[in-house]
Parts: C-alpha cells; sequence; structure tokens
C-alpha cells in the first residue's frame, strides 16, 4: 500500500462516488512525472547540447509544474470542484502529451529523455483514466 492509498483510505469522511484507485494512481503518477522531468530538465541541461534542448527544457518545467498541481488539487478532498478537477486533468493531459512528444524525439540520443517520456506518457493515461470515471 503506498502513501496515496494510505492517506486516503485514512480520510475521516466520505470521499463520495470517486474510484479510489483511479484517483491514487492518478495522484502518484502526477507526482511522480513531476519529479521524471524536473530532473530530466536538469539532466538536459547537464548535456553539451544544452542549446538543441531549450524546448525540451521549457516543457519539462511545464509538465513538472502542471503535474505538482495537479497532483496537489487531486490530494486535497474537502468539498467538491468537479469543474476545477476535470480542468487541471485536462491541463495535465495536455503538458504530458506536450512533454512526452518532445522527450520522446530526443529519446534515441539521451536516455533521461526516453525515461521521462515514459513517465510523461503514464502520468497521461491516469488522468485519462481518472477523467473517464468522473463523468
Amino acid at each position: 500500500m503506498t502513501h496515496v492509498t494510505s492517506m486516503l483510505d485514512t480520510y475521516p469522511k466520505d470521499l463520495g462516488n470517486i474510484d479510489q484507485q483511479k484517483l491514487a494512481e492518478c495522484i502518484a503518477a502526477c507526482f511522480e512525472c513531476a519529479q521524471t522531468c524536473t530532473a530530466c530538465a536538469d539532466a538536459c541541461l547537464a548535456e553539451d547540447t544544452v542549446a538543441e534542448l531549450t524546448t525540451c527544457i521549457r516543457k519539462n518545467l511545464d509538465c513538472a509544474d502542471v503535474c505538482a498541481t495537479t497532483g496537489n488539487v487531486l490530494s486535497r478532498q474537502t468539498g467538491d470542484n468537479a469543474d476545477v478537477t476535470r480542468a487541471v486533468l485536462e491541463a495535465c493531459r495536455t503538458a504530458c502529451r506536450a512533454c512526452g512528444d518532445e522527450c520522446g524525439e530526443h529519446a534515441s540520443m539521451h536516455e533521461h529523455c526516453r525515461v521521462c517520456a515514459e513517465a510523461c506518457r503514464r502520468c497521461e493515461q491516469a488522468c485519462a483514466d481518472l477523467l473517464a470515471v468522473l463523468g
């Protein structure tokens, strides 16, 4: 059991009809992706070809910020703000898709970009899965 699941399981109020497994998976994927994108941006900065990676770095940092924000919003269960939840999930999917596509273009030359592209794809899918059960 992860800390995410433990926190959802110990929440003192009823979480309602939300699929807790999908919610937990999405929160975890968001925070994992945020960390991975931050590390990928840093790795890009350490490359000899850093000038060729500026777009990648920017998309890494944008994606990291959006994923961290999404994970934080999803972690808060007090009250119901379905419109905001859907909006941040859509924004996260978009940022992950853009970053995953960009890192995918560099994956054959930079292993850190390959790893990052995979994390972005997992997070994009986790957001889509949660959106699908939110209705």
